[in-house]
């Protein structure tokens, strides 16, 4: 649904095209939101500043956008070094070493 097709069918008296509408629009901000987390974070924005612009706590936006399903974090750029512990999900300090280790 494009922004008038959504507009008109929120007007509808028929449920299904408007309860479609309302789908419509849950997944158009979803992705909007997501797409904005993605921006903040790679702007140096902290998941506190985040939450607090989404009207959330940074426990919560975190628990959402940052941690990958697959792979490194979706938005901590530089935290994984190439090769084997990139792979490993391993994470590293900037002199190489692995925290802790």
């Amino acid at each position: 649904m494009d922004a008038e097709e959504i507009s008109s069918a929120i007007a509808s008296e028929d449920p299904a095209v408007g309860l479609r509408a309302a789908l419509a629009l849950r997944r158009l901000a979803e992705r909007v939101e997501a797409s904005q987390v993605e921006s903040a974070r790679e702007r140096g924005w902290s998941w506190q500043q985040v939450g607090e612009a989404l009207g959330v706590t940074r426990q919560s936006v975190h628990a959402k956008y940052g941690k990958p399903k697959y792979g490194k974090p979706k938005y901590e750029k530089g935290r994984y070094e190439e090769g084997e512990n990139a792979r490993n999900g391993r994470a590293v300090s900037a002199g190489g070493a692995r925290p802790g280790a």
